[in-house]
């Protein structure tokens, strides 16, 4: 790290304000997934294992047309920087088309519910009902992409806190609907599963409409051309995608390699997949923070950048990773020292020898997490960085070459010539910190300082774009 380039106390506390409403926004996200389980739980054993089978199967679908569509978060970062407001409206409008077309594409889906849910597997009773909640969800991708899109506008403008109450909005209804009709009250019949996902349907229109709203409001129509600059334009629509739609695959094919991870992890044995399982959600407490933290930087790096001012850029960066390192560092050290009493939360009361055999092998996990977290933030705010600088084909074209290789191929072998979970955790940790070691020399090498989405008055700079940029 330069001297000239070391954070300063107002590159942090602009960060952190923008950072923790975004790390909320990410927790509520996760919030809807885990009360629809607590209520599940509630209701029918079989269902919570069908609820998240089917939830991790729609994410793995939905996060490309997710993340393409969120992508337009950069181009309003951009915009905003360099102080042209009136093109912000027309990019969002081409956002919005492209999650309407894509929702619309998911509801095309439900049909095929139940022949897509056979690929995974599962023992027929729990097909019936992750087919029933899959159609719910593939319904739900609709409202779930036009908010992506319509958030845009204000994370790229630095108005993280509007994310946040629009998120509240549906994380709000959806808990509402849920617990009411899961458990079949207020006069209305006891609907278990599909009681969960109507109300997820619920939850996303109310964010979605929360949203179009606050974009149609006269202020926003009068500056940044909301509403009637909203037209078809192949153009502007073309330029999201050929930058946005790289994130979009590395996402989707990173939720690939973790959903076969998990599946392999789970045929190896049942404790090892619970015990997984575990360490998984309990590496959120440092993921979530960090995600939050790469996002700000993302918005934070794009506005520079639109400013024309690279090294007010990389302060930002250098900062960002500051912050999540050391976040990091507190949380891993709580891995190692402390293991069973943060696994205690998920004890069986009903199945002690169960409990047991999966409890053992929590600590050494956590000492994977532990490892591999430290990276994970590195990689998560540089990749993020580099995102808000338009470099997305870079980190396509490295989780494309390594994330199968680390963590899917390991993790069958593992399976199919008993070689242990630990291979298969270590393999992946690999993966980690071969990413961000990639991503720190990429950033390092300062292609990206160079690189614009947007170049003189309404025009994107894809010309300057080369093959040799990777």
């Amino acid at each position: 790290m330069l001297v000239s380039e070391r954070p300063g106390q107002h590159s942090l506390s602009r960060l952190l304000s923008l950072a923790w409403p975004l790390i909320a926004s990410q927790s509520i996200l996760t919030g809807q997934i885990v009360l629809d389980r607590v209520f599940l739980s509630r209701s029918d054993t079989d269902s919570v294992g069908a609820g998240m089978s089917a939830v991790m199967l729609f994410w793995m679908f939905v996060s490309l047309f997710q993340y393409t569509a969120n992508y337009a978060t950069t181009f309003v970062a951009q915009y905003t920087g360099a102080g042209r407001s009136e093109e912000i409206g027309p990019m969002i409008g081409q956002a919005l088309w492209f999650s309407t077309i894509s929702g619309i594409g998911f509801i095309a889906l439900v049909p095929f519910a139940g022949p897509i849910v056979e690929l995974v597997g599962h023992e027929e009773s729990l097909q019936i009902q992750e087919t029933t909640y899959f159609r719910w969800l593939c319904s739900a991708a609709l409202p779930f992409l036009i908010t992506a899109a319509g958030t845009s506008f204000y994370a790229g403008r630095g108005d993280t806190r509007s994310v946040l109450l629009i998120n509240v909005v549906g994380l709000t209804v959806n808990s509402f609907w849920a617990y009411t009709l899961i458990n079949g009250l207020l006069g209305f019949p006891r609907l278990g599963i599909t009681g969960a996902g109507i109300a997820t349907l619920l939850g996303g229109w109310a964010s979605a409409g929360t949203v179009l709203v606050m974009l149609l409001h006269p202020s926003n129509v009068r500056k940044f051309r909301n509403g009637y600059g909203w037209s078809f334009d192949s153009r502007r629509l073309g330029l999201l995608l050929y930058f946005g739609l790289p994130q979009g695959i590395s996402t989707a094919v990173e939720m690939a390699a973790f959903s076969l991870f998990l599946l392999f992890i789970g045929r190896i044995s049942a404790a090892d997949l619970s015990a997984t399982s575990i360490a998984c959600t309990l590496n959120l407490v440092a993921y979530l923070p960090m995600l939050g933290v790469g996002q700000a930087v993302e918005v934070l790096v794009g506005q520079c950048l639109g400013e024309n001012d690279s090294e007010k850029a990389s302060r930002y960066t250098w900062t960002g990773s500051t912050v999540a390192i050391g976040y990091t560092l507190v949380i891993a050290f709580a891995y190692v020292l402390i293991p069973n009493w943060l696994a205690a939360p998920f004890a069986t009361q009903d199945d002690g020898v169960r409990w047991a055999e999966v409890s053992e092998r929590i600590p050494l996990l956590l000492r994977f997490v532990a490892a591999y977290c430290l990276f994970d933030s590195v990689q998560i705010v540089l990749g993020f960085a580099l995102r808000g600088a338009g470099d997305t084909r870079f980190v396509t074209v490295v989780t494309l070459c390594f994330a199968f290789p680390f963590m899917v191929f390991p993790s069958w072998a593992a399976w199919r010539f008993n070689l242990g979970m630990h291979t298969a955790w270590a393999c992946a940790s690999l993966y980690v910190i071969l990413l961000s070691v990639l991503l720190f020399r990429r950033f390092q090498a300062g292609h990206w300082k160079t690189m614009r989405l947007i170049s003189g008055r309404d025009q994107t700079n894809r010309s300057q774009w080369k093959s040799s940029d990777l």
